[in-house]
């Protein structure tokens, strides 16, 4: 089993909360591969499973103090991109979370300290964590610890492009758009898709991502903004 680079004690004041009981703390940072490599009978992913809702509630309840006077539909657009695997992972990384994390050899050395899906599982595991140990309050003090700086980072709205791209089409009568992918390069712990999207009467577009869903959402930015209506995916 890899060597944790950051200590449980060091990890625990990064979060800001002392558990009661250590050892679910260890858990919420043990992969699936590192408790089988070691034997155990658990990993962290029950954790995840309620660091997932906790992480959920709160968010919602940030966004409708933050943003009072938007609607249901802006909301949940900003609710998506906050708690979306690319956000988790960057939590991980910006709190060392991901030096704490507990892998197997085999998947150390694949990259798995890399793997956004990864990391951002082993973030909502350590949200779980704060919950189970210390309530509501404590997993909600870390949540807004680092949440609120990335909900000033954009002041309106996320577009989601993919649902634009989708009205447009139905807007002006054609069938609704269709993805492929057509390529993935790139190690199995990170790789790159490229997707492209059709649509009935206009040329073919094409986006990148580290996971389908966004290359889904470049593409139909791509072909967005070629059509000159915009969106940002």
């Amino acid at each position: 089993m890899a060597r944790q680079a950051l200590s449980l004690e060091a990890l625990a004041a990064r979060l800001g909360h002392e558990f009661a009981q250590p050892e679910r703390l260890q858990r919420a940072l043990t992969h699936r591969s590192a408790a089988q490599e070691a034997g155990l009978l658990v990993d962290n992913e029950r954790l995840e499973f309620l660091g997932d809702r906790v992480l959920s509630l709160v968010v919602a309840d940030l966004l409708m103090a933050r943003f009072p006077a938007e609607s249901e539909g802006d909301l949940s657009r900003r609710h998506a991109a906050l708690v979306r695997r690319e956000t988790l992972a960057r939590i991980a990384r910006e709190t060392e979370i991901d030096s704490a994390l507990l892998l197997s050899r085999t998947e150390e050395d694949g990259g798995g300290r890399e793997n956004p899906a990864l990391l951002a599982d082993v973030c909502e595991a350590i949200i779980g964590a704060l919950y189970a140990d210390g309530g509501l309050d404590a997993a909600r003090r870390f949540i807004e610890s680092e949440w609120p700086r990335l909900m000033e980072e954009h002041p309106l709205p996320p577009q989601d492009a993919k649902t634009a791209l989708q009205e447009w089409a139905q807007g002006s009568g054609r069938p609704l758009p269709r993805y492929r992918e057509i390529a993935r390069k790139g190690p199995a712990h990170s790789p790159v898709f490229t997707v492209e999207v059709e649509v009935a009467g206009s040329s073919p577009a094409r986006g990148e991502g580290a996971s389908k869903r966004v290359a889904e959402q470049a593409a139909a930015a791509a072909m967005l903004a070629r059509s000159g209506k915009g969106g940002n995916g």
